[in-house]
């Protein structure tokens, strides 16, 4: 039976994505790549390097509107899983390719799950998670001995409540709020360190290691580690 398989390329350098992933990407019959309205596909653009053999395959986009409207989104994912089902029956195997882990906050999972309620089947193929890209990019470990790790979707409801947990804080998603991330952090960032890589492992990449230091307008791909100091 024709599969569906949502790949994490990593977060931006080729060199991280997986060698299950690239295996996948040219062994399958379709590339099925996410339409967000940016004009770069950032996920293409990792796995093109990674894996050349992607442009002798066929391609198609999946619209992944950039909306918190929940509507708008169930009609993407709707029609999404729509055309790869007409794939998959005509026993064609699928890799859709999403930006770091399929499984952490990525918009692939509602597609997966949509695959998976129409009785066909579909795999995850997990890849290195942008934060642990960041960690690694700032030099130091995320976590020690019984220190706790909070992955915390710092654009959302919530965000003063989380920074105040115990352990090492990861803030993503902070999206077009990181003036309104800056300034709580501001309030509790007594004996914490905050620093943020943008764009990890892309060609545009920046390393902020103090708060005061991080551009308003930093980019999506942004993630911040707060840690004691």
């Amino acid at each position: 039976m024709a599969k569906l398989y949502g790949i994490g390329v990593g977060p931006g350098d080729s060199e991280l994505m997986t060698l299950k992933g690239a295996r996948l990407i040219k062994e399958c019959d379709i590339v099925v790549l996410p339409k967000s309205g940016k004009k770069i596909n950032v996920a293409f653009e990792i796995a093109k390097k990674a894996v050349p053999e992607i442009m002798e395959k066929e391609m198609t986009e999946v619209d992944m509107p950039m909306t918190r409207d929940r509507d708008i989104l169930n009609n993407a994912h709707k029609k999404a899983a729509e055309k790869i089902i007409s794939y998959l029956d005509q026993g064609k195997d699928v890799v859709f390719l999403t930006l770091g882990d399929p499984t952490i906050y990525s918009t692939y999972c509602y597609v997966h799950n949509l695959i998976l309620d129409s009785k066909r089947e579909a795999e995850l193929v997990p890849g290195v998670p942008s934060f642990c890209a960041v960690a690694a990019r700032l030099n130091e470990s995320l976590t020690e001995a019984s220190e706790s790790l909070h992955i915390i979707p710092a654009s959302y409801e919530g965000l003063k409540e989380a920074i105040t947990l115990s352990g090492t804080k990861v803030l993503m998603k902070s999206g077009k709020a990181m003036k309104e991330v800056k300034k709580a952090l501001e309030d509790i960032r007594e004996g914490e360190s905050v620093r943020m890589v943008e764009c990890c492992g892309m060609p545009e990449e920046k390393i902020y290691d103090e708060l005061d230091r991080i551009d308003d307008e930093a980019s999506y791909f942004s993630v911040l580690v707060v840690k004691k100091r």
